[in-house]
Order: structure tokens, then C-alpha cells, then sequence
């Protein structure tokens, strides 16, 4: 006699949906109908137990040709094998990836906020066409962290997030603190100046970067973990780990991390937790709230508005202002600090930060996280500050810059929307008030602050680079690195509407709303016009009368240009920077 098929395959409590991909035993009809997945399955590897386990999807966005995520072959395989060893069958979803560094200052660079959204399709595509069970996403280069992130809010599904790991900082004779990517822009600006000669930006070159993982000062892929953690979609002691060590080989620390992840994994989908439970209001509020005692990234604004977006938690641009005004800066760390994010990690990583904050009232410690407890309890063997002797994490009662000199949100009649500021933890007593030096085109923009066309007073504007513009939002940090380099940090403001490298520091201004292409007013800014940035009043004002300003939008028409491909697509479907520049 035949045993049935609901004898045979009797499935995993924790296999809640990808029977719909395989056959509901149960069922014997759909079992017949789901014959031909099964073959194609059986062709690619399965037998006939893995058809009751729980599938997986491994979001792993590898390419050989960045450092950032050059590892992720190998840890994708770490997390395939862990996710086997406790009866699942992991799918993998590699996904393009473009690095910032690498494509800064060139066309190539128009593609790296547009793959961030095309991750997150990929993602939903991979998970949802295969009806998985959970997904464990990888992320390192900063566009990759939201971008494997976003699917979990979209879909509400089961999930968290490993970092890969921050890059080591780069040693090099001369210098008294440890390179990264930041200073080599940096060193180009010096260079333009006269100030350094060739051979010694050829030696910042080789030194600066020494090995596999994300940039290692607080800039975006570091903001974007810390950020996880925050948020609760991540174990917190992944969040600052190196991904190698000083002989480029994956460290022990990361493969332990795989083994963590997948473990939590596990106990979510036993659990039932799904991403939304944990992407709550509060755990965004906390998230913030990192970012401005670490220093972090403009682009963390980007990214927590499109996830709030896809969780469908209610988050608006001005909640930055109304959070970050209580919330000092307290992390030394690169780029207005002298350490970098694996000097963090040695002290306890980002863990200290949120401790000091639940410590002081500034998080909430009631959220709960993918470990299945709170924050609170999470943090509850984590020493305070007061028990280590380090410089690196300063008390909330000492910080490096008191609440409201990091990231400001700011209006005015040149940005009636809304536009970033980062100060970095700068302070200014007085309002600034300089002519304006405008262009249309970032490399003529960096030519001008090599070239020493751009002085000190000056107002630096960079416009038709937004969102729909470029299209694509690049980052300004090849021109803001050589204003930085040439000694102009805080003399020349850069206004933008595009966005900023989490490596820019100065007086940088981006996501200018609404953008030259959309006819805001930043794209009727003349060269000499004077603008003037009132620094505690969060505004900014182009100086001419109201009614010359009027006329010159009236006469204003968009620029002609031919789109094809995926620029065009996205050019159509993108949102403007104060709502995350979301495609949907």
C-alpha cells in the first residue's frame, strides 16, 4: 500500500507559507498542481525532506568589485550552511551594487540612490516569487543597508539584518590619526592647493584603505548599521564590527555574527515576530536619535523616510528637528572626530551609545527587537560610560557639540520645502551672508574649488543634481572635500539639491526642496546674488526682493534633456528628497 502524501511529508511548524511554492501535502490536489516546482527544485538540488523544510531568503548584494561587499560570497555561504544545520533551505538574492566611493564625481554616480530602491525590488521579487518564509538580509555599502531593510517593512515579514563590517582604518607614516575613504578626498583638495605634491596623494592612496569593508569613519554604511541596531532589526553587537582583519581575512568576530543571525532567525519564526512589530514609531524616534549622537550621515534623513515609508509608520522630515534638538553629539568619531567605527567596536560597540541615551532619557528602552526582548533589556548588562576609561563615546553631560549643531532641517525662500544642513558639531555665533557662486554641473563646481576660483565668504551652489535632475541625487563630496581640503570648512558654505557622503563635514546643505527641476527657487539663484543662513533661526534666504524673485520663477522653464533606460524610468517615478526620494 501507498503511504500518503500527508504521511510523507509531514512539514515544519515554521514552513507557514512556502508550501503554496512546494504543495500543501495535506492537500492533494495542490500537491499534483505543484509537481513541476518540485522537479525544477529537485534539478536544483532538493530531495525529498527538503520539501518540508522552511525556505529562506538570503538578500546578499555581493560584487567582486567594491570592498565593501567583496566578502559577501563567502558570508552568504556561512549563512546557507548555518540556515541547513538547522533544518531550512536557504535562497540566495544577489542584487547590483554601486559603490559611492568608486563612482563619485562621474555619471556612474547617478545610479547609486536608484539602487537602493532597485535592492529592495530585487528583494521582493526573489522573496515573494518563491512565497519564502523569512528573509536574512546582508548589507554593507551604505545603499545596500536600506535597500535589504526596506523589503522587511514592505512585505512585513519575518527578518533582520547583519552588517557586514566596517573597513579598518588605514595607517600611514605622518599622520597622526588612522585614513579613510574621507581623507582621500580630502588630500585632493590639498593637492589642488599646492599644499601636498603628487607623490605624497599617491601615498594616501595606497594607505588609506587597507583592506575589505564599508568606510571606516561614521558615514553612511556606519550610520546605516547603527541605525539597525537602533531600530531593533538588528543584533546590536553586529553593528560595528570589523569585516577583516589586518591580513584581509574575514574574522572570526563575522563568522560568529552568521551564526548569531540565523539563531535569531530562527527563534523569530518560532516566535512570529515580523518586521513590523518591531518597526514601530518609538524604534524610528530611537533611530534618530542615534544618528545625531554618533554624528551620522544626511543620508540617514533619505533612508529613514523611505523606511517609515514602507512600515507604514508616519514620519515626516521635520521629526529630525524635533528629536535631534535634545540630543548632543557625543561620538568622536571620523568625520569631525579623530577615531574611527572599529575603535567604537572595541569598547562595546554601538551598544555604549544606545546605553548612554537609554541612560539619560533619549531612547525609548520599551521597544521591542529581534532578539525577542526590549531594548532595555538588551542593554541591560552593557557598562555605562562611567565605568570605561576611553574618549571615544563622551557623557551626554560632556559631549563633543551641545544638542543642535549636527543635523538641522531648514526653510526659507531658497528652500520652501525644506533643505539638510550638517555642521558636524560646528558652532557659529552669527548668521553667514556671502555671494553666491552658482553652477549647474558638479565637475565644473570641483574645477572652480581646485582651480581657487572659490574664496572665502563665498556661497557654493550646486543645483539640477536632485532626484529628478541628475536624475539619481548624487553626492557632493568631491567638491565639499576640496572646500575641506583647500581650508575652507567653515568660510564657504556648498548648497545642493543634491545629498552629501557621510564622509562630508563643513558647511554642507543638501536635498533642497523643491529641486532646480521641479522649479524651485534654487534654480533661479544667480552668481553674486547674496545668500544668508541664519544658523539658530534654521533658515535660509536668497536676498533679492520678493518680487524679483517672482518674476525670475515665472520666466524659469525646466532644462530639455533625453532620458533613456532606467534614468528615464526613474526620473518619473521618484519622490523629492524630503519624503526619502521613495519610487512609489
Amino acid at each position: 500500500m501507498v503511504e500518503p502524501v500527508s504521511k510523507r511529508f509531514r512539514l515544519s511548524k515554521l514552513k507557514t507559507r512556502s508550501q503554496i511554492l512546494t504543495g500543501d501535502p495535506d492537500e492533494v490536489s495542490h500537491w499534483v498542481k505543484r509537481t513541476g516546482a518540485r522537479a525544477h527544485l529537485r534539478a536544483a538540488g532538493f530531495e525529498d525532506e527538503d520539501f518540508k523544510k522552511p525556505i529562506v531568503t538570503v538578500a546578499c548584494p555581493y560584487s567582486n568589485a567594491l570592498p565593501c561587499n567583496n566578502k559577501f560570497r563567502l558570508l552568504g555561504d556561512l549563512i546557507v550552511q548555518e540556515i541547513e544545520k538547522r533544518g531550512g533551505k536557504a535562497f540566495l538574492c544577489e542584487t547590483p551594487v554601486v559603490s559611492d566611493g568608486q563612482t563619485m564625481g562621474f555619471s556612474g554616480m547617478r545610479y547609486s540612490l536608484i539602487s537602493r530602491d532597485w535592492i529592495a525590488d530585487c528583494v521582493e521579487i526573489m522573496h515573494e516569487a518563491y512565497a519564502a518564509d523569512a528573509v536574512l538580509s546582508l548589507g554593507a555599502c551604505d545603499k545596500t543597508v536600506p535597500g535589504v531593510v526596506m523589503p522587511l517593512a514592505r512585505l512585513n515579514a519575518i527578518g533582520l539584518f547583519l552588517y557586514g563590517g566596517t573597513i579598518l582604518p588605514g595607517h600611514c607614516e605622518g599622520y597622526d590619526k588612522g585614513l579613510d575613504g574621507g581623507s582621500i578626498k580630502e588630500a585632493i583638495g590639498k593637492f589642488g592647493r599646492g599644499m601636498i605634491d603628487i607623490e605624497e596623494l599617491h601615498r594616501v592612496e595606497r594607505c588609506a584603505l587597507p583592506g575589505s569593508g564599508s568606510c571606516g569613519g561614521m558615514f553612511t554604511a556606519n550610520t546605516m548599521s547603527s541605525v539597525m541596531a537602533a531600530l531593533g532589526i538588528a543584533l546590536p553587537e553586529t553593528a560595528s564590527a570589523p569585516a577583516v582583519d589586518r591580513e584581509n581575512k574575514v574574522t572570526s568576530i563575522k563568522e560568529e555574527h552568521c551564526k548569531l543571525v540565523v539563531e535569531a532567525l530562527f527563534n523569530l519564526m518560532e516566535t512570529k515576530i515580523t518586521a513590523r512589530d518591531i518597526l514601530t514609531r518609538k524604534a524610528f524616534e530611537n533611530a534618530i536619535a542615534v544618528v545625531y549622537a554618533v554624528g551620522g550621515s544626511t543620508n540617514s534623513v533619505l533612508h529613514l523616510l523611505a523606511l517609515a515609508q514602507e512600515a507604514e509608520v508616519e514620519l515626516e522630515i521635520d521629526d529630525f528637528n524635533r528629536i535631534g534638538e535634545r540630543v548632543p553629539l557625543i561620538a568622536n568619531l571620523s568625520p569631525h572626530g579623530k577615531y574611527h567605527v572599529a575603535d567604537l567596536h572595541e569598547i562595546g560597540g554601538i551598544s555604549i551609545v544606545l546605553k548612554e541615551l537609554l541612560d539619560n532619557g533619549l531612547l525609548h528602552g520599551d521597544c521591542l527587537t529581534v532578539t525577542g526582548r526590549t531594548m532595555a533589556e538588551n542593554l541591560a548588562r552593557t557598562p555605562s560610560l562611567s565605568r570605561l576609561s576611553q574618549d571615544i563615546v563622551l557623557p551626554i553631560s560632556t559631549p563633543l557639540a551641545p544638542a543642535g549643531h549636527h543635523i538641522n532641517i531648514i526653510r526659507g525662500n531658497l528652500a520652501p520645502g525644506s533643505a539638510v544642513l550638517k555642521l558636524s558639531g560646528k558652532q557659529f555665533d552669527k548668521p553667514f551672508a556671502g555671494p553666491a557662486v552658482v553652477f549647474d554641473d558638479e565637475n565644473e563646481a570641483f574645477k572652480a574649488v581646485m582651480n581657487g576660483k572659490i574664496k572665502h565668504g563665498d556661497a557654493l551652489v550646486i543645483r539640477y543634481v536632485g532626484p529628478k535632475g541628475s536624475p539619481g541625487m548624487p553626492e557632493m563630496l568631491s567638491p565639499g572635500a576640496a572646500l575641506v581640503g583647500a581650508g575652507m570648512a567653515k568660510t564657504v558654505p556648498l548648497i545642493t539639491d543634491g545629498r552629501f557622503s557621510g564622509a562630508s563635514h563643513g558647511i554642507m546643505i543638501g536635498h533642497v526642496t523643491p529641486e532646480a527641476q521641479d522649479g524651485g527657487p534654487i534654480a533661479v539663484v544667480r552668481s553674486g546674488d547674496t545668500i544668508e543662513i541664519d544658523f539658530k533661526a534654521k533658515t535660509m534666504s536668497l536676498l533679492i526682493p520678493e518680487e524679483e524673485l517672482k518674476a525670475r520663477l515665472a520666466s524659469w522653464k525646466p532644462k530639455e534633456r533625453r532620458l533613456r533606460g532606467l534614468l528615464a524610468k526613474y526620473a518619473k517615478l521618484v519622490a523629492s528628497a524630503d519624503r526619502g526620494a521613495t519610487t512609489y
